[in-house]
């Protein structure tokens, strides 16, 4: 929602003549305003914020937040922070630290800064806002204008990218370019510049859009939390007696022209800012390198395996990128010189190698800035599988590391919003907190992406451009599931110009055949990290010989789905119009695809290749149904040598055996999670192909699994109008557990026992459910509690 008050204040920034130094990757900025106060208790101050690219900013030497959310080149978000708090009598200073990464245009590639930055050609800072008393009057106007002085900064210098992708490069920063103080109130700013030309304000342009598109932000802000390494794994240059425990190694201090290392373990894979506080040490350098596990320096000494039990130390080293700060030196135990890296960084291990140069350098304290998106756990799940605890608890750990401000695919590695991953992680969120706030950001975030063709850029925001277009398919899928779960009509409404552009994509791409044909270049037509698809990265080989089959039984599930949302809109006509494609489209599926001598559909029409994606998605998109479908799969499941879908296309497995009545299978698929337990993982891998990253939100699948289908809670009408509950044990003995929904949370308990199948459940009052048992048998449930059983098919049986 565009902020409906006129804007007052002005964006200033530094002078075209002290601008970024091409070098350093970056332009950073310190900003002040100083101001007084008679009486903080009866003073009001909200202020609205944003920079270009990120900020900091403190309120008389106080952390207060760090912004702005990731918007895009149609939306610059801005924050609303009550600064009334930190507030004191007399002289106040509000201190903001700004970098500006450059754009692509200017020579910004990953180097400087994150792609997933959004970033006008020149930055700046924006804040509005005036302390008032409590009676609503003004008392003094705090608008960024010509009254603020700046200070361009050449602290900090980015590094090359070299461990990651996307995230940009780390930092060198010399701590004696950083005016000591300059946080405070009562730092002297008399030397600092004043912003001789502010921009106007941004109501004044009669129409001429800005750079910057202001508007509220539209999550909750980040959580941010204090937190200690919980252990120290190794110590280099101490003597015995100085180790400790990680807790106990703090103020440590290393002698003129001595090195310690310290490898610290944070207990688990986590994101956030580490943060150092020293005193003394001029000349001396720390530096902090991040890594996800220790790893074998020689991996084709230990079979290829790169990482194996990740908190083993024995013959491994940790490796990852790494800032450097070069402390000035005037830090005390009263007032410590402190650091932290302006970018989020992922980690589990801290590798700190102090070194003192000619004085005593003591790092008071070392830790880190835990944060993400707040996500509520009110959801929970246990069952008689004594790793289920496990799985829940790494699997939550994992979409906890990728809910950022997006949703992300590695905090690590790219920390970029991808439509697969995020339609995934939008589903386990529901099943975990029920809150859609992101996934509402996120399906507006590639509503935004759609380009004039009618497709959508599959990885957004992201000033480096992207298309894959299944991905566009999932985010049509997306929209559905957002609807089957909340029931939001005029969400629906909103983007159903964005679906028909999307579906309007691939119609135009159906040939002779009736099937979309080639994906062109440069799209790619990725679907799945698979081993045999390794060299085409991701891609079925077939994609060269024409049309996909996953790709078009895709589009027909999108068709299918993209109908019952126009239909619940009223959009009948479209509505069948789509429903008479997808039939279509299922029908040459079967024509051109299905092998009859195999019995299995290839990967494309006169392809003789063959893989499980192929027949998973021929189910889900109805082209197989029935007998037919549950057969297919059955067969697929007994052909060892077919390409098998990884973590990321795995939900789409699960559902397909969940659709032909065939859940009971899952519980051999659940062995590449289970083994990742004895690894010492504390997150789920991103796949079994590469394993580059040891925390992807797509493989954090049991939270939606336990939820949906071992628990059996389902929409049964969209928006939980009512309920369904269909268990499907597969394996378990017992299972119990809460499902938060829009209605209000949902109790279950079942168990297995001389041969029956009983439930217990509790569903919010005045909300109708169905129940579904394992033998087939469907129940209307007439009160809020429910108790039912039934003998156990021989097909649910262990």
């Amino acid at each position: 929602m565009e902020h409906q008050h006129a804007w007052t204040a002005k964006w200033i920034r530094p002078d075209a003549g002290s601008g970024l130094v091409s070098e350093r990757m970056q332009q950073r900025t310190l900003y002040r305003k100083t101001f007084d106060v008679a009486d903080p208790a009866a003073a009001e101050l909200l202020a609205d914020v944003t920079a270009d690219s990120k900020y900091r900013l403190y309120v008389n030497g106080t952390f207060v937040l760090r912004g702005p959310c990731k918007g895009d080149n149609w939306r610059h978000y801005y924050d609303t922070v009550d600064l009334a708090p930190y507030l004191r009598e007399g002289h106040n200073a509000i201190a903001v630290e700004v970098v500006h990464y450059p754009s692509l245009l200017t020579g910004g590639g990953s180097d400087g800064g994150p792609l997933s930055e959004w970033r006008a050609d020149a930055g700046g800072l924006w804040l509005q806002g005036q302390l008032k008393d409590k009676q609503g009057s003004a008392l003094a106007a705090l608008d960024t204008d010509a009254s603020w002085k700046l200070l361009p900064c050449d602290a900090v210098r980015i590094g090359r990218e070299t461990k990651t992708l996307f995230v940009g490069g780390t930092e060198e920063v010399r701590g004696d370019r950083i005016p000591a103080g300059w946080r405070e109130a009562g730092f002297d700013d008399s030397a600092w510049d004043v912003c001789a030309r502010p921009l106007a304000p941004l109501d004044r342009f009669w129409g001429q859009l800005m750079p910057w598109q202001l508007t509220p932000r539209p999550i909750p802000p980040l959580r941010e939390t204090e937190q200690d390494f919980a252990r120290l794994m190794r110590a280099e240059g101490l003597a015995a007696e100085e180790k400790s425990p990680a807790g106990g190694l703090f103020p440590l201090t290393v002698q003129p022209g001595e090195t310690v290392a310290l490898e610290l373990d944070a207990g688990r894979l986590t994101t956030g800012y580490v943060q150092l506080a020293v005193q003394g040490g001029r000349g001396g350098r720390i530096e902090l390198l991040y890594a996800e596990a220790y790893e074998f320096a020689q991996p084709e000494l230990h079979g290829g395996v790169r990482k194996a039990v990740r908190d083993d130390m024995a013959g491994k080293t940790l490796t990852g990128n790494d800032d450097r700060f070069f402390p000035a030196g005037w830090g005390t135990s009263g007032e410590p010189e402190t650091y932290e890296p302006m970018g989020r960084r992922a980690f589990r291990f801290v590798r700190a190698v102090i070194q003192a140069g000619d004085a005593p350098l003591t790092v008071a304290r070392l830790g880190w800035r835990e944060t993400g998106y707040p996500l509520e756990e009110l959801g929970a799940v246990r069952s008689s599988d004594p790793l289920t605890d496990d799985m829940w608890r790494i699997s939550l750990n994992t979409l906890r590391g990728c809910m950022q401000d997006t949703y992300e695919d590695t905090p690590y590695y790219e920390q970029m919003q991808y439509i697969m991953d995020a339609k995934s992680q939008a589903l386990f969120t529901y099943a975990v907190s029920g809150d859609d706030r992101l996934a509402r950001k996120t399906i507006d975030d590639f509503h935004s992406s759609l380009m004039p063709s009618g497709m959508l850029q599959s990885r957004y925001p992201s000033v480096s451009r992207q298309v894959i277009p299944g991905f566009a398919l999932f985010w049509v899928q997306m929209v559905h599931d957002h609807y089957a779960h909340f029931g939001d009509g005029q969400l629906v409404r909103r983007y159903l110009p964005t679906i028909d552009a999307v579906l309007g994509w691939f119609d135009r791409r159906v040939g002779d055949d009736g099937l979309v044909g080639y994906i062109p270049e440069p799209y790619w037509a990725f679907v799945d990290w698979v081993t045999a698809w390794h060299d085409n990265a991701g891609a079925p080989p077939a994609r060269h010989n024409g049309a996909l089959t996953v790709y078009n039984a895709m589009y027909a599930l999108s068709l299918l789905q993209g109908a019952e949302l126009n239909e619940a809109a009223g959009r009948g006509d479209t509505a069948a119009e789509y429903r008479a494609r997808a039939l279509a489209v299922n029908a040459s599926i079967r024509g051109a695809c299905y092998d009859a001598s195999a019995e299995l559909y290839r990967d494309g029409p006169d392809v003789p290749m063959f893989s499980q994606h192929a027949q998973i998605w021929a189910v889900l998109s109805g082209a197989a149904e029935g007998e037919e479908a549950r057969g297919l799969l059955e067969r697929t499941l007994a052909r060892a040598e077919l390409p098998a879908t990884s973590f990321s296309m795995s939900h789409y497995t699960f559902r397909a055996l969940a659709k032909t009545g065939l859940y009971a299978r899952t519980e051999q698929l659940w062995k590449p999670w289970k083994d990742q337990i004895a690894l010492g993982l504390t997150a789920w891998v991103e796949d079994p192909v590469h394993q580059r990253s040891d925390c992807h939100a797509w493989s954090a699948l049991p939270l939606h699994e336990y939820a949906a289908e071992t628990l059996g809670v389902q929409p049964e009408r969209p928006g939980f109008a009512a309920i369904r509950i269909a268990p499907k044990p597969a394996g378990q003995e017992w299972a119990e557990g809460t499902v938060p929904t829009r209605q209000g949370s949902v109790q279950v308990r079942w168990e297995i026992k001389d041969g029956r199948f009983a439930l217990l459940a509790k569903v919010p009052a005045g909300v109708p459910a169905v129940v579904v048992l394992p033998d087939g048998s469907r129940h209307e449930a007439a009160h809020a509690d429910i108790a039912l059983s039934c003998p156990l098919p021989a097909a649910a049986r262990k």
